[in-house]
């Protein structure tokens, strides 16, 4: 599969601000906050990190800030199977708070406001899809993969989540890189 940079497929800055407000700083406890910010902080230490963000885990199991720490240290500590299982538990969360189908194939462009940017819960959903997409073909499930992006256009057509960039990295798979 090409290299894709991680970069090219998380949240800009507006969007990771209104995420960050909104969604991923409201109702966290203070503790848990703190070992997010140790976590960061001994970053380089797997273990040391690890633990902060077991730490804050246990103190918010369900809290998006959390959640999406965890997923962060595992894809870019480059442990994708275990990022994977926060994407699909990220997913399994943002489906329940925007009241749609536990399975991401059957929800509609019409069962949230996917195309509003001031919609917060649909928009992380966007975004656990695409992470959940992202390392499924990481991961050699391309057919999976494929599929999630699909969604991902389906709900979100003018592509305010760049499911493009990811889009375009599956019609490249198998083709000789000339970079």
């Amino acid at each position: 599969m090409p290299h894709v940079l991680h970069s090219e497929l998380t949240m800009s800055g507006p969007e990771q601000s209104m995420l960050g407000g909104a969604l991923l700083g409201a109702g966290l406890p203070a503790e848990a906050q703190r070992h997010l910010e140790l976590a960061g902080r001994d970053f380089q230490s797997d273990a040391l990190a690890e633990q902060h963000l077991r730490e804050a885990q246990s103190l918010a199991p369900d809290h998006a800030a959390v959640l999406i720490g965890l997923y962060r240290f595992y894809f870019y500590k480059g442990r994708l199977d275990e990022a994977l299982r926060v994407a699909e538990i990220c997913l399994t969360k943002a489906a329940r708070d925007n009241g749609l189908d536990a399975n991401w194939r059957k929800v509609r462009r019409s069962d949230a406001e996917f195309s509003s940017f001031a919609a917060i819960l649909p928009r992380f959903y966007l975004f656990a899809l695409k992470a959940y997409a992202y390392l499924r073909m990481r991961v050699g499930d391309i057919d999976e993969g494929h599929a999630a992006i699909e969604k991902l256009l389906e709900l979100d057509p003018s592509d305010k989540v760049n499911a493009g960039v990811l889009h375009d990295v599956w019609r490249r798979i198998g083709q000789v890189d000339d970079d």
